[in-house]
């Protein structure tokens, strides 16, 4: 069946909004216990212990950590040329110091449902994190409301490039595999769950094949989107995990969420949000909407 008939249930946006409320507070706990010392793979392990212990037993991915200059991306190439993940993406030795910059990731699965966050931050004061994250307000407005207007997902992906390029920042989120701005987030069916390959999960990577890959080829949608030319297609229904990723001066911050898009119209599916919430602190959301 085409997607372009879709709507999304009350029950699916409840339960979708669930799980990313709880990667979340995952991500905002777990920045509070950061102290210096503390190395990426023992506060990745912390993020996994803290979903595990409310109830989450399942990922899309697990835990996520980079500090310092890791933040940015720096000598990250997602997918080499004969395949495999590279190891600069998993959690590593780096220890965290006063005044770093940190990005925390998880994407947990509960039941059918699963949610992919991305939380910015660091250690102390570091006004270039501060910075970095007013400038993902514009990006968050801009893949909005470009949706809404039935632009190509490609060029969406190719006018956050071109608002990097005004603020004076790296789109870094083009060092993710394959380039993405954003991937796919499928409702999960009766298949049991099966290990982890490479901290993913076999139950998501197989619905991801099977609902999204398959079917989008068959529809000409990709569930990767880019800037590239797999994504010169229309806003494709279904909730899709966005991630604009800002570099500068060998710091990197984001934010990650869903986005539902329906057949004529999108909408973020929380405003309830750390980033969201930090704006709306800063006045930056008032600000913009008197602007306007």
């Amino acid at each position: 069946m085409s997607h372009g008939a879709w709507l999304p249930t009350p029950e699916d946006l409840a339960r979708f909004r669930d799980v990313q409320q709880l990667a979340y507070r995952c991500c905002e706990t777990i920045a509070g216990e950061l102290h210096p010392g503390i190395s990426e793979r023992e506060t990745a392990a912390l993020m996994k212990t803290w979903l595990q212990d409310h109830g989450v037993h399942e990922w899309f991915h697990q835990p996520f950590a980079w500090f310092g200059t890791r933040t940015a991306f720096k000598g990250f190439d997602g997918l080499r040329h004969l395949g495999g993940f590279n190891l600069a993406f998993y959690p590593g030795r780096t220890r965290l110091e006063e005044g770093m910059p940190f990005i925390l990731d998880c994407a947990p699965t509960l039941g059918a449902y699963t949610a992919d966050v991305g939380y910015s931050g660091a250690l102390g004061s570091n006004l270039l994190v501060d910075r970095l994250m007013d400038d993902l307000l514009p990006h968050r407005e801009l893949i909005l409301d470009l949706i809404r207007q039935r632009q190509p997902m490609a060029e969406v992906s190719r006018a956050v490039d071109r608002l990097c390029q005004r603020q004076g920042t790296l789109p870094r989120h083009k060092a993710y595999p394959f380039e993405v701005l954003a991937h796919r987030v499928e409702k999960l069916g009766e298949r049991k769950s099966g290990p982890s390959i490479a901290r993913f999960g076999v139950r998501n990577l197989y619905t991801l094949t099977r609902n999204a890959l398959l079917t989008g080829r068959r529809e000409g949608w990709s569930p990767l989107w880019s800037s590239n030319a797999r994504s010169e297609h229309a806003p494709t229904p279904g909730f899709w995990a966005v991630e604009p990723h800002l570099g500068l001066r060998g710091v990197g911050v984001k934010y990650e969420e869903l986005l539902v898009i329906t057949e004529d119209d999108a909408f973020w599916l929380d405003d309830d949000l750390p980033h969201v919430r930090r704006w709306r602190e800063r006045g930056l959301l008032a600000v913009r909407k008197e602007a306007a």
